[in-house]
């Protein structure tokens, strides 16, 4: 992991993926489901403060007449003035309008947490990063469903894209 960089709140979201009771409850590693969510929250509880933008992204399978239980946000998680975008592609930005949403509100830095790590936060980023947006992955905020994915995500992809931090080591600018 390299130093964080300070983040602008009003240029910066936190953007979470499919922190869904389904998925949070997946076995998965390098750490279980609640421990990213854990580490999600207390994130999302820094960024408000902060008057930084949490971004929550879960997926819904197209074309399914209903969705399956625990389709929705962990309880609690989405808090007033944040906001939700349903996704039915592996990434978050395709006909999402998140893209429209971030650069409405100048944002020019993303946060990302959730899982998995290789699957819907590697694709989201993925696609952060061909719309220049400027990346950072907390890697104690993610898991994937094996060791393996999680670290290759993290070790040989994520410094590519962006910058790679722990959760205690994001820090904002002083307004």
């Amino acid at each position: 992991m390299t130093a964080a960089p300070v983040l602008d709140p009003q240029r910066t979201a936190l953007v979470l993926v499919d922190l869904m009771d389904r998925v949070v409850a997946l076995p998965l590693e390098p750490r279980k489901g609640t421990d990213v969510l854990a580490a999600a929250e207390d994130l999302a509880t820094a960024f408000r403060a902060a008057g930084a933008l949490v971004v929550l992204i879960r997926v819904e399978r197209r074309g399914a007449p209903e969705q399956p239980p625990g389709s929705g946000l962990v309880a609690g998680l989405l808090r007033d003035g944040d906001a939700e975008i349903v996704k039915q592609t592996i990434g978050g930005f395709q006909g999402t309008g998140l893209d429209e949403l971030l650069r409405a509100r100048s944002i020019r830095t993303l946060v990302f947490g959730g899982i998995a790590t290789n699957l819907g936060v590697e694709s989201t980023a993925r696609a952060a990063d061909d719309l220049g947006y400027d990346l950072v992955f907390v890697e104690d905020a993610m898991a994937a469903l094996t060791h393996a994915e999680h670290d290759a995500s993290v070790r040989l992809d994520f410094p590519r894209l962006g910058t790679v931090v722990s959760a205690a080591d994001v820090r904002f600018a002083a307004r």
